[in-house]
Order: structure tokens, then C-alpha cells, then sequence
């Protein structure tokens, strides 16, 4: 038979070469390891330790070990026929929350099944009982047009506008982590919820039971981490481009904005000013006086971000010294190359911590010291050439076992040297997120989206995804990065359609890579990178500029609203956009709207996703009357509506009359010429 015992306030499982150990971590929550042939490791890969020791009651009978904290109870027993134990989790009500797939008579299915891969370690398969009415969300970021991901499979793997962030938040009243960073694979099928690593050393995971959307995301940022709060120049508007190529091209937009008197927070940097990748430095033929252009910005009241690249080409002045010292990324076949754009390179090893104060030294000295304090780290997840994950290995181990963390690591890169800088209130753009990104100051955006309509509407889904996962800060390129010709009506419109969007997301970013395309030359006069056309507001022509400006003095209105929910963020974990359930978790109609969301908690902002359209159906939740920001009409909850939106109007609708000064504000703003 096996065994059940107890240590402490864990209950304990041991049985033919399996250890298993169930603890309390955190309020109503629990923390499930097991390993085969092996002991517990205490790996910290996005769990905290627990602060102060949480209260559990254990109880052992002869087939069942019983652990209970607080809303959250484990009961774990052994099939006197298979000899095999399984657990099932109940709420303080004794519902049944998740339960583990059991023997299955005859076809001997085991819940937890470890499969040797020869000489190594483990290829790992937990399976779930499916609850058919259950409904799913969170999981990161994948580009599809799914809010409820029942009945999805999900690759565990990060990709070019893809971010898998394992914590998934269940109707049924529970928050589940997937603990591993090894790549592998979720399929929440009708028959079977099933977890897959394809190479780790032990099963790790975190669930926590709540009676709300927030009790549950609440739990899980003090599991996990929280944002710093967001400094005041996240509140407006963030311009960007492919790519300012030269100092005086930086500051004359810059200028431009203040002429105009448009409010800019944010001017960006972007891609390859530098003379090789890995150089962690400004090409001084274009960018002769860094610190002067900086101070330029900052009496403007404009910050400066920079990007920064993980990749070292192999002719860039590190890379050597960075081979010599093991703080790369190897290919574990074939050529040392791991990427070829613009020209070939490795990866540096954010793994290692070696390598991470390396490149911090680098961009402090660089950047850092002209009085930079935002960066945007690019390529994050990171970007082979080929997503081969098995072909990479890192200073923590195997790529295929430890990869999904890469993305984590690259941000406390900077966040922790910021951080000894005595700064405060970190955020950097980086372009992938893991399981406790957020708290070092990870503001995530969408990757490399098309221009089209249909990527619209994905970025909702992916937005209300990312924040349901414990990444509170995101956004997307205004406009879809790939394609866009500014001189395009239809790309205009879409344009509009985007900014209208985006001035209701965490953070509002005009970027892209519009068209016609230019190759430069670099500063030894060899073709470098190609750089996109004009992309500031005033580049679409006159009716989208006065579009687009009235939205930016929107996002200026809102301030006080946006800092008050980026503070509760903070403070609580809680996402800024919020889909319906989690500010309605009784209205059942509420758990299936798509292609509408909360910004904070009372703002109800509906999209127009779709070319052309004008007008769109809208639910307002029961329990709350609304308010039509732009009319002033107002609405009882628990109805659909109809209503219209030329190109100039996004839906937006306010709860029970809130925030007076701000309808104030946004109504006289419609009555100016």
C-alpha cells in the first residue's frame, strides 16, 4: 500500500519511487510537488516565499489524507485496487473544485504520470477530470480570437507575439498555476484537463481557492508579485516608430508635439542605433550627444526609452569577452548561431546572473549614466531563428525544461540594476512575460501584430488574458506593427480604430512598421536596418490627426481614473483591464462577452473591430445603470443595446454615474469645434 503522513502542516504521499507533498502557500492556497526517485527541490521560479506561516489542519485516516487552509480543502486518497492516490480539491462549501483523473477501472490511467526520457529526466503528464460547464481564461497571451478556453489546446512555449503565462482562473471558484518553465503543452479538453512538460525533474503547482475573479487574482499576485506603481509618464501618451534613426530626428518630433501643444510623455528609441547588436551602446555618427538629447526631452517634460536587444552579433565588441565567459545562450547542435537578422548572433544567457550584470554594466554606463531610465527590452521570449526548444541550453539548464523563464529573467536584469540605482517605480517594455514578470516592472506588449482588423480584435482577447494571468501592464503597437501605408483610407481607418482602443489600455503606444520601407545605411556605410515612414499622429492626414488628438486629451482626462486603478494594481494585483465576470461575476451573461471589457472598474469601453461598421451591440451588466460618455444618456444594466459609432466614437459607457468631474470634462470636450 502507499503511505500518507504528515510533517508539520504537510500532508505527505509516498508510494513506489514517488514522493508527493502537499503545504499551505498563502491564503487559501496550496502548493503540490512531487518528484520520482528523488527528493522535493525548492525552486523559487515565480512562487514567493511564504512570508509568515500559514495555518493549515491536516488529518490522516487509514485510505485518505485530508489538508485543509482556509477556503481551500485537499483530499488525497489511495485505491486499495490500483494502490495509486489522488487528490481532489473542495471550497470552504465542500463544492468540488478540481479533481485529479482517477484509475479509470481497467485502463489503468495514472493522474500523474512520469515518463523517463533515457539517461535524463522526466517528460511529465498531469491529467484533470474536465467539468463540462466549467469555463477557463488566462493562460497569457496567444493570439486568438478566445476568451473562454475550454475545449483549447495551448502550446506552453513563448513565440513572437505569443506569451505563455501558466496561471488559468476557473468558474468554478479556483486559480491555478502551472509551477514549470519547461516547454510543453495544456489541453483543456471535454474528457481530460491536461498538463504536459516535455523534460523537467519534478510536478510543481500552486491553486488557490476564492469566491470572487478578485479574491482569486488577489491571491495569486501575494503568491507571485506585484507591479511597482506605475510612475506618472505611464498615464499618457508614448510615441513610437520604425525607427528614429538619428538624434536631431528624435528631437525635432519631439518639438513638433510641444508646438502643437499635444501632450507626449514617451518618445521611443527603437531598434538598431546602435553599430552592432550587443554593443549595448548609441552609434555616436548618429547619435553624437546622447545626454544633451536626453536633457533636451526631459525640459520638454518627455521621457526617452531605449531598446535593447538580447542578441550579441558575433561582430559586436562583447562578443568575445561574453564566449570567453560563458554567458551565452549555446546551440546545443548544428551552428553556434541562434538568430540571423541583422546578422548573426547569439542570445545572452539571462539565466545566468553573471551574464545579467554584465549587460546591466553595459547599458548602465551606455544609457543609464545619460539619464535614461526606461528601456524596452525586445526579443524577450527570446526569438530564435528556429523555435527548436530542445536545441538550446542555458546556464539553469535545458531550454526545452527551463525556457519558458527566459522572460522573466531578461526583465529583473533591469529592474534589479535600476534598482541598486536607487530608482523607483520601474517599468520597462519588454515583448514576453512569465509567471512574476510583473513585479519586476514587466510592461508587456502584443509582439509583432499585423494591420488588419482581425489582429484588433485578438489583442482584446490577448489584453484580458494577460492581466486574468497576473501581468497587470500591457498593450499593443496603435495600429498593428506589420503593414499600415499611411496614405491608405482603409489603413486610416483602422488606424482610428486602434488609437481609439489603445487610449483605453494600460498604456497608450503609437508604434509601427508603416510603409513604404527605406534601407539606411550603417555607420561604415553597409545597408543596416530598413526604417518604416512617418508615424506621428499628424502623419494620416487632417481628419484622423483631429481623431487622434482628441483621444490623447481623452487619455489626459483620465489621469486621476487611470492612476487610481495602476495604484490598485499595485496595491491589490488587480488587472486594469478587467473583463465583464471579474466586475460582474453574478451576471451570467457576463462570463460570455468577447469583444467588450472594463477599464478598471468603471469604465466600459466597447471596440470597433470590425472594417466600416458604425454601430455595435452592447451589454450592460445588471446591478448598475449607465452612462453614455459621450451623450450623457443613460442606460439600466441587464440589457443589450444598439448603438452607434461613426469612426470619430468608441462605445464608452460609465458605471452609476461615478467620476462626475471626468463626464464633465469628456461632454464639454464634445461640444468643442
Amino acid at each position: 500500500m502507499g503511505r500518507i503522513s504528515r510533517a508539520n502542516n504537510k500532508l505527505i504521499w509516498t508510494f513506489n519511487g514517488e514522493k508527493m507533498v502537499i503545504e499551505p502557500w498563502g491564503r487559501n492556497s496550496l502548493r503540490v510537488r512531487s518528484t520520482m526517485m528523488g527528493d522535493i527541490q525548492e525552486t523559487d521560479y515565480a512562487l514567493l516565499p511564504i512570508t509568515k506561516a500559514a495555518g493549515a489542519v491536516v488529518e490522516i485516516t487509514q485510505h485518505q489524507g485530508v489538508i485543509i487552509n482556509g477556503k481551500i480543502k485537499a483530499v488525497l486518497t489511495e485505491d486499495p485496487w490500483s494502490k495509486t492516490g489522488t487528490i481532489a480539491y473542495y471550497n470552504q462549501e465542500n463544492r468540488l473544485l478540481l479533481e485529479e483523473q482517477g484509475w479509470h477501472g481497467a485502463l489503468n490511467l495514472y493522474a500523474r504520470k512520469f515518463k523517463p526520457i533515457l539517461g535524463g529526466d522526466y517528460r511529465l503528464t498531469v491529467s484533470f477530470e474536465s467539468q463540462e460547464e466549467e469555463k477557463l481564461f488566462g493562460m497569457g497571451q496567444y493570439q486568438q480570437e478566445v476568451m473562454d478556453l475550454k475545449y483549447c489546446s495551448l502550446e506552453l512555449a513563448h513565440r513572437n507575439s505569443q506569451a505563455s503565462v501558466p496561471f488559468l482562473l476557473s468558474s468554478r471558484g479556483y486559480g491555478f498555476l502551472w509551477h514549470n518553465p519547461a516547454v510543453g503543452k495544456v489541453t483543456f479538453g471535454k474528457n481530460v484537463t491536461q498538463w504536459e512538460s516535455y523534460s523537467t525533474k519534478q510536478l510543481d503547482y500552486w491553486i488557490t481557492a476564492g469566491d470572487t475573479p478578485a479574491e482569486i487574482e488577489e491571491a495569486y499576485a501575494e503568491a507571485t508579485g506585484k507591479v511597482p506603481m506605475m510612475p506618472e509618464y505611464g498615464l499618457g501618451f508614448w510615441q513610437c516608430k520604425l525607427r528614429y534613426w538619428n538624434q536631431e530626428q528624435v528631437l525635432n518630433v519631439a518639438r513638433e508635439y510641444k508646438k502643437r501643444n499635444i501632450p507626449l510623455d514617451v518618445i521611443v528609441i527603437d531598434f538598431f542605433h546602435w553599430p552592432r547588436m550587443g554593443d549595448f551602446r548609441f552609434d555616436e555618427k548618429f547619435f553624437p550627444d546622447p545626454e544633451a538629447m536626453n536633457k533636451e526631452l526631459e525640459a520638454m517634460g518627455v521621457k526617452l526609452m531605449v531598446s535593447v536587444w538580447p542578441q550579441i552579433d558575433l561582430r559586436s565588441e562583447n562578443f568575445e569577452e561574453m564566449k570567453e565567459r560563458n554567458l551565452l545562450v549555446k546551440p546545443e547542435m548544428g551552428v553556434n548561431i541562434s538568430m540571423t537578422f541583422g546578422g548573426d548572433s547569439l542570445f545572452f544567457d539571462a539565466t545566468n546572473p553573471e551574464a545579467r550584470k554584465f549587460v546591466w554594466e553595459k547599458c548602465k554606463k551606455n544609457y543609464y549614466d545619460h539619464g535614461i531610465r526606461i528601456f524596452w527590452l525586445d526579443e524577450a521570449e527570446p526569438e530564435f531563428g528556429v523555435y527548436d526548444f530542445e536545441n538550446y541550453r542555458y546556464h539553469m539548464g535545458p531550454n526545452v525544461q527551463v525556457g519558458n523563464i527566459y522572460p522573466q529573467m531578461y526583465s529583473r536584469t533591469f529592474y534589479e540594476g535600476m534598482e541598486k540605482q536607487g530608482q523607483k517605480n520601474i517599468v520597462n517594455l519588454v515583448r514576453c512575460a512569465w509567471a512574476g514578470s510583473q513585479r519586476y516592472g514587466a510592461l508587456v506588449w502584443s509582439g509583432d501584430v499585423h494591420s488588419t482588423y482581425e489582429d484588433l480584435r485578438k489583442q482584446i482577447c490577448a489584453g484580458l488574458h494577460m492581466g486574468l494571468a497576473g501581468i497587470p501592464w500591457w498593450t499593443t503597437d496603435i495600429g498593428g506593427f506589420a503593414g499600415g501605408n499611411p496614405k491608405d483610407e482603409r489603413f486610416r481607418k483602422l488606424l482610428v480604430r486602434w488609437f481609439e482602443y489603445g487610449t483605453f489600455c494600460p498604456v497608450m503606444r503609437l508604434h509601427g512598421d508603416r510603409m513604404p520601407a527605406s534601407m539606411l545605411p550603417g555607420s561604415d556605410g553597409l545597408p543596416n536596418c530598413h526604417t518604416g515612414v512617418e508615424n506621428e499622429v499628424w502623419s494620416f492626414g487632417e481628419t484622423v490627426y483631429k481623431i487622434l488628438k482628441k483621444y490623447i486629451s481623452f487619455r489626459e482626462c483620465m489621469r486621476d481614473y487611470t492612476r487610481e486603478f495602476m495604484k490598485e494594481a499595485h496595491i491589490k494585483g488587480s488587472p486594469v483591464m478587467r473583463t465583464m465576470f471579474y466586475e460582474f461575476p453574478d451576471d451570467e451573461k457576463a462570463w460570455d462577452v468577447k469583444e467588450q471589457y472594463m477599464y478598471g472598474s468603471d469604465l466600459l469601453i466597447a471596440p470597433m473591430v470590425y472594417e466600416d461598421a458604425e454601430w455595435r451591440k452592447v451589454y450592460l451588466p445588471k446591478g448598475a445603470r449607465w452612462t453614455d460618455l459621450h451623450t450623457g444618456e443613460i442606460f439600466e444594466g441587464g440589457q443589450e443595446i444598439l448603438t452607434d459609432a461613426p469612426l470619430e466614437k468608441i462605445p464608452v459607457f460609465i458605471r452609476d454615474g461615478r467620476h462626475p468631474e471626468f463626464i464633465g470634462k469628456i461632454l464639454n470636450m464634445h461640444d468643442k469645434p
